[in-house]
C-alpha cells in the first residue's frame, strides 16, 4: 500500500451510526416494545424470538456443563457465557413471561447450571464443543433474518456475529471467515420481486459505501506506519477486502440506478498517527465502526438481503477483534449512541 498523500485524511465523521440505533440492544426502535407498554394485539416477531431464546437457552446450558467439569477453563468460559445471558435478556425483550419457556441455565449460578427439557440432554462439556455449537447457532439466527421485523434483525446479527466471536475465542484454530471477507453485495433481481434492495435502501446503501470508502483509506494509513511483516499483512488483507466490498456496493448502486458515492477528496483523522500503536487502533476503529453501519444495513435491506450484511458486520467485527479492539456483546449495536456527524471533507 502507498502512503497517503499528506492532504489526505479520514474523517471520523465519515462512519456514522445511522437512526436505526437504539441505546438498549434489545429495544425497538420502531415503538412497539417499550418499558411497561405493548400496543395491542400479537407480536409479529414472536415465534423468532422464542425460537431464538430456545437456542440460546441449549448454550447457557451447555456452558453450565463446561463450568461443572473439574479441569472447566473458568477465565475463559465465564465471560462468554456472561454475554450469552445478555443475548438471552435482549431476545427476551418485550416477550409476555408467559411465553419464556423456563431454563435454569439462565437462573442458577454457571457452575450449577444443569440442561432441562427446554434445553438439550447432554450439553457439550469441553471448548471445542461448545466452538461447534456456537458455530450452529449463529447460523440459526442468519437463517432467522428473513422472518424478523427490521430491528429484530439487526439484532439477530448482532448475536449471530457475537456467537462467531465466541466460536473463534474457544477454538483459536477457527478464524470464522469462511470465505474472504468484504466480496458480496446483494444481486440485483427482477423488479417487484422483494429480493433485491429498492430505493428505501439507497440511503443505508450509500452510507455503507461512504464507510468502506473511508476503511479503504483508512488502511493506507495503517499499512504505512507498520513495520513488522505479520501485521502489515493482515493490514493489506482488509484493504483488500474492504476495496471488494467497495466496488461491490459501487456495482449494485449502479444496477439500482443510483450515482455511487465518490470518495472524497480528504478527510480528518479521528486522532493523530505517528506510529504502529497509534496504527492499529485506528484499524481496530475501523472495523468497530463498520460493524455498526452493518448492522444498521441489515435492518435497511430487504429480508432476502440481509445475511450479506450481517456477513459483512460478523468479518468487521472478527477483524476488530484482532485489531485489539474489546469485545462486546453486540457487535455494531453500542451501549450509548452519539449524535451523527457528517463527513467533513478537506480541500
Amino acid at each position: 500500500m502507498q502512503p497517503p498523500s499528506r492532504r489526505t485524511f479520514l474523517a471520523l465523521g465519515l462512519i456514522t451510526l445511522t437512526s436505526a440505533c437504539t441505546g438498549s440492544p434489545g429495544g425497538d426502535p420502531d415503538g412497539d416494545v417499550v418499558p411497561g407498554n405493548r400496543r395491542p394485539g400479537p407480536d409479529p416477531d414472536l415465534a423468532v424470538r422464542l425460537r431464538a431464546l430456545a437456542a440460546t437457552d441449549t448454550l447457557l446450558a451447555a456452558y453450565g456443563s463446561a463450568l461443572a467439569a473439574p479441569d472447566a477453563r473458568t477465565a475463559l468460559l465465564q465471560p462468554l457465557r456472561a454475554e450469552t445471558a445478555q443475548h438471552r435478556a435482549a431476545l427476551a425483550y418485550g416477550v409476555p413471561a408467559a411465553s419464556v419457556p423456563p431454563t435454569s441455565a439462565a437462573t442458577t449460578p454457571a457452575a450449577n447450571a444443569t440442561p432441562t427439557a427446554t434445553t438439550t440432554p447432554a450439553a457439550p462439556a469441553t471448548p471445542a464443543a461448545l466452538a461447534a455449537l456456537e458455530r450452529r447457532t449463529a447460523q440459526s439466527r442468519l437463517a432467522e433474518l428473513g422472518a424478523a421485523r427490521p430491528p429484530l434483525a439487526r439484532l439477530l446479527a448482532s448475536v449471530a456475529a457475537a456467537n462467531t466471536l465466541h466460536a473463534t475465542a474457544l477454538d483459536p484454530t477457527d478464524q470464522g471467515i469462511d470465505q474472504p471477507a468484504g466480496t458480496t453485495a446483494p444481486t440485483p433481481a427482477a423488479p417487484g420481486t422483494g429480493s433485491t434492495p429498492g430505493t428505501d435502501s439507497v440511503p443505508a446503501l450509500q452510507n455503507a459505501l461512504g464507510a468502506e470508502h473511508a476503511a479503504v483509506y483508512g488502511y493506507g494509513v495503517v499499512g504505512a506506519h507498520l513495520s513488522e511483516d505479520r501485521p502489515r499483512a493482515d493490514a493489506r488483507t482488509a484493504h483488500a477486502a474492504h476495496q471488494a466490498q467497495r466496488d461491490a456496493w459501487q456495482r449494485l448502486l449502479t444496477a439500482l440506478g443510483a450515482t455511487p458515492t465518490p470518495a472524497a477528496g480528504g478527510y480528518q483523522l479521528p486522532f493523530p498517527v505517528t506510529d504502529a500503536p497509534a496504527a492499529t487502533r485506528l484499524a481496530a476503529h475501523l472495523e468497530t465502526r463498520l460493524s455498526a453501519v452493518y448492522a444498521d444495513l441489515v435492518a435497511a435491506l430487504p429480508a432476502a438481503q440481509r445475511p450479506t450484511a450481517a456477513t459483512a458486520l460478523r468479518d468487521c467485527a472478527l477483524r476488530a477483534r484482532r485489531w485489539g479492539a474489546p469485545d462486546t456483546a453486540f457487535p455494531g449495536i453500542p451501549e450509548t449512541v452519539p449524535t451523527p456527524t457528517a463527513a467533513t471533507p478537506r480541500p
